[in-house]
């Protein structure tokens, strides 16, 4: 089936995702990958676990397109927020393997549908399962977003690493002593913004 423009357009945005996502753990120590960096737990390697998981339900279960592999991180019976975090006894590399493997067959439903194409969100509400391969698409992109997103944050506390991925920081040009000057001048405007709106309370 030849792939129109907009459906092409939709997967390069879907992979290069994936491809953010997945490169805040280059370099990572095995620690950092796992531990927990906001108060409700949040971690690079469960950003990926959780990615798999997202991937697998919408492009294969949405349209009725078995993955073909167990994974009980996900299933109906698992424990709250298992998908958000790696167990001790789960490698890096068997996350890894998994989210690439899910990434190839949601790959395969997206090359192999319709953008019209009709499915199924289970766990939607009933008034907004219904849906087509474009809507869920458009979802997931911006879901893996939001979660390289979160994973730009965490990568920076973790050793300071920036950026879009290898070779494209997408930061502004800069030294250390220059971003340490940026940041001072921020603080230095959030406290005056503070002290401001304290006045105008008082």
């Amino acid at each position: 089936m030849t792939r129109s423009p907009a459906k092409a357009d939709l997967q390069r945005y879907l992979r290069s995702a994936r491809e953010a996502l997945l490169w805040k753990l280059d370099g990572v120590a095995e620690y950092d990958a796992r531990r927990p960096m906001t108060p409700t737990g949040t971690n690079l390697l469960g950003l990926v676990k959780h990615a798999a998981g997202v991937e697998l339900g919408y492009f294969g279960e949405t349209f009725g397109r078995p993955f073909g592999e167990a994974a009980p991180a996900f299933a109906d019976d698992a424990e709250p927020n298992q998908d958000m975090w790696a167990t001790a006894d789960e490698s890096r590399e068997d996350i890894i393997g998994l989210y690439r493997r899910v990434a190839e067959h949601a790959d395969r439903t997206v090359e192999e549908l319709p953008l019209d194409a009709a499915g199924r969100v289970r766990w939607w509400p009933e008034e907004r399962r219904a849906v087509t391969l474009h809507q869920i698409l458009v979802h997931v992109i911006s879901d893996l977003q939001r979660h390289a997103g979160h994973a730009d944050i965490l990568r920076e506390l973790v050793d300071g690493t920036v950026g879009l991925r290898a070779g494209l920081d997408n930061m502004a040009p800069g030294d250390a002593a220059w971003w340490q000057a940026y940041r001072r001048r921020l603080e230095d405007a959030a406290g005056e913004a503070g002290k401001g709106r304290a006045a105008d309370r008082a």
